[in-house]
C-alpha cells in the first residue's frame, strides 16, 4: 500500500515539473456603446492604430480611434451580433489580407473570404493591408507600355507600367468598360490583374464578373469586392487589400494592374467611418485626412528597379464626377495625385463617340515614352487632326458652303480621326491591329471612304492583312516598329485592299 502511494506522489512530482504551460498577456476590454457598425470598447491598454479586435462569434473589428480611456472600433461584420457589455479581446495584429497565386481567378472580399462558391481559397500567407509606398531610390522611369487594346488611349493618352491614370467621368459614361477592356486585352499575356469592386451594385459585379468569364480573362484576373450593401468598414479596407494582394505579386518581380472602381465611393465610406467615430468634419463634411486617405494607396504603385525585382503595380483609379464638375473636392484631390487623367465627356457618349474620350482635356503625364514606337510613328498626327478638328467644328455648323479647300480638308480629316477612334465595348485590338489602322489613316488610304462604312472598312482591312500578309502583322508584334521594308509591304497592301473595297 504504501508503494502504491509512493508511486502516485512521484507521478505527481513529475507532472508538476514536466508542466510547461505557456502563459501570455492578453488584452480584455468591454464594449461600452455600439451603434451603426462602430464600437466604443472600454479597457484596451496596448491596442494599436487599424489592430485587429475579436468580439468573438468569428466576428473582427479594426481600431481606429484611440482615446484616453476609450477605443473607437469599426465592426468587419454582422454590427447587430456585438451588444454593450461584450467583451472584446486584442489580438496583436495589424489588419492583413491573405495573398498568393491562389485568388488569381477568384471573387473575393477585402479579408479574403471567397464569395464565388467555388470553396475555400488557397493563399501563401498573408500581408498587412497599409504598407509604406517604395521610395523614390527604389523606383526606376516608367518606359513600357499597358496596351489597353482601346486605340483612342493607346495612340493618345498611353498608359506605362506602374503609371497611375485617372478615369474620370459621370455616371453611365463608359468609365468602368474602359478597364474591362484593358483587363481583357491582358488575355496571354504577361500582366496579372485586379478589381476591386467598391460599394456597387451586387449585379454590376455578377455583370463584370460575367464578361471577364466570357472573354476567358479571368485566368489573370483577381476580384476584390465590397458591396454596396456591405458595411461602410469593409468598403474602406477594400482598395488597401486589393494592393497588397498586388504587392506580393510586384515583389515576385511580376507587374500588376489594379484598378479601384470607384474612389468617389470609397472617400463616402471614409466620411461615414468618420463621422460615426466623432472626428472633425471638414469641406464637404469629409475629414481632415481624406487626402492620405486616397494618397497613401495610389502612391504604392510604382515601377521597381532591377535590383528590387523590376516589378510593378499600374494603378487605374476611377472617379465619378457631378454633371461634370472635375473641380469639386475628391475629382481635384485624386486629379493631384495621379500622373494623368482620361477624361470621358457624356455630350460625346450620348452623341455615340464610344469610348468618349475627351482629347483636350484628356493627358497622360508619362507621354511618349510609354508608347511602343510603332504606335507613336502612326499616331502622331492625331491628336493635332483631332484638336483643329473641334476648334473649326464650332464655326463649320454655321455652314460649310463658304469654306476653303483647307478648312474642309481639315475638317474631313477631323470628321475622319473621330469615326476610326470609335470602338465596340469587349473588343480590344492587339498592337498590330491599332497600328494598321492608324497607319491606313495617315496614309490618306481612307480619304475616299464614307463616315458610315469606316468600322467596315477596318474589319475588312484587318481581315484582309492577317489572312494575305500574315508576315507584316508579325514584324509589327516582333520588332514594336515600322521598318521600311514592312511600311512598303502595308502601302501596297492597303492599295491592294483599297481597290477591291470600292468594288
Amino acid at each position: 500500500m504504501a508503494t502504491r502511494g509512493q508511486d502516485i506522489v512521484s507521478l505527481i512530482k513529475r507532472q508538476i515539473e514536466e508542466f510547461g504551460g505557456d502563459l501570455a498577456l492578453v488584452d480584455v476590454g468591454t464594449v461600452v456603446q455600439v451603434g451603426d457598425g462602430i464600437a466604443s470598447i472600454q479597457g484596451l491598454q496596448g491596442v494599436r492604430s487599424n489592430e485587429l479586435l475579436d468580439f468573438g462569434n468569428d466576428i473582427l473589428g479594426l481600431a481606429l480611434n484611440l482615446e484616453a480611456d476609450l477605443v473607437g472600433a469599426a465592426i468587419l461584420g454582422d454590427p447587430n451580433a456585438v451588444k454593450e457589455g461584450d467583451r472584446v479581446r486584442s489580438t496583436g495584429r495589424i489588419i492583413e489580407v491573405p495573398v498568393g497565386d491562389g485568388l488569381i481567378g477568384r471573387v473575393v472580399d477585402p479579408l479574403g473570404r471567397p464569395l464565388d462558391g467555388r470553396g475555400s481559397v488557397t493563399t501563401d500567407g498573408s500581408r498587412s493591408a497599409e504598407t509604406v509606398a517604395p521610395n523614390v531610390v527604389v523606383r526606376q522611369s516608367v518606359n513600357t507600355p499597358v496596351q489597353t487594346g482601346i486605340k483612342a488611349i493607346d495612340s493618345m493618352i498611353p498608359i506605362g507600367r506602374g503609371q497611375r491614370e485617372l478615369i474620370i467621368g459621370d455616371r453611365s459614361t463608359g468609365k468602368t468598360a474602359i478597364a474591362i477592356d484593358t483587363i481583357i486585352n491582358q488575355k496571354g499575356g504577361d500582366l496579372i490583374c485586379i478589381y476591386v469592386a467598391i460599394g456597387q451594385k451586387q449585379g454590376k459585379v455578377a455583370q463584370v464578373v460575367s464578361s471577364l468569364e466570357e472573354a476567358d480573362a479571368m485566368g489573370h484576373t483577381i476580384i476584390v469586392t465590397a458591396g454596396a450593401s456591405d458595411s461602410a468598414p469593409l468598403q474602406y479596407l477594400a482598395p488597401y487589400a486589393g494592393c497588397a494582394m498586388g504587392e506580393y505579386f510586384m515583389e515576385q518581380g511580376k507587374d500588376v494592374l489594379v484598378v479601384y472602381d470607384d474612389l468617389t465611393k470609397h472617400a463616402w465610406a471614409y466620411r461615414q467611418m468618420s463621422l460615426l467615430l466623432r472626428r472633425p468634419a471638414g469641406r464637404e463634411a469629409y475629414p481632415g485626412d481624406v487626402f492620405y486617405l486616397h494618397s497613401r494607396l495610389l502612391e504604392r504603385s510604382a515601377r521597381l528597379d532591377e535590383e528590387h525585382g523590376g516589378g510593378s503595380i499600374t494603378a487605374l483609379p476611377i472617379i465619378e464626377t457631378q454633371a461634370g464638375d472635375v473641380s469639386a473636392y475628391i475629382p481635384t484631390n485624386v486629379i493631384s495625385i495621379t500622373d494623368g487623367q482620361i477624361y470621358l465627356e457624356p455630350e460625346l457618349f450620348n452623341a455615340g463617340i464610344r469610348p468618349a474620350v475627351n482629347v483636350g482635356l484628356s493627358v497622360s503625364r508619362v507621354g511618349g515614352a510609354a508608347q511602343t514606337r510603332a504606335i507613336r510613328r502612326v499616331a502622331g498626327r492625331l491628336r493635332l487632326d483631332l484638336a483643329q478638328y473641334r476648334e473649326l467644328a464650332t464655326f463649320a455648323q454655321f455652314g460649310t458652303a463658304d469654306l476653303d479647300a483647307a478648312t474642309r480638308a481639315q475638317l474631313a480629316r477631323g470628321q475622319l480621326a473621330t469615326e476610326v477612334l470609335k470602338q465596340p465595348q469587349y473588343a480590344p485590338l492587339s498592337l498590330e491591329q491599332e497600328v494598321v489602322i492608324l497607319f491606313a489613316v495617315n496614309s490618306g488610304a481612307m480619304e475616299e471612304v464614307s463616315l458610315d462604312r469606316t468600322a467596315e472598312f477596318e474589319e475588312g482591312l484587318i481581315r484582309h492583312i492577317s489572312g494575305n500578309h500574315p508576315d507584316i502583322l508579325a514584324s509589327i508584334q516582333e520588332t514594336r516598329d515600322i521598318t521600311d521594308e514592312t511600311e512598303a509591304k502595308l502601302n501596297e497592301a492597303i492599295a491592294a485592299y483599297n481597290s477591291t473595297f470600292g468594288a
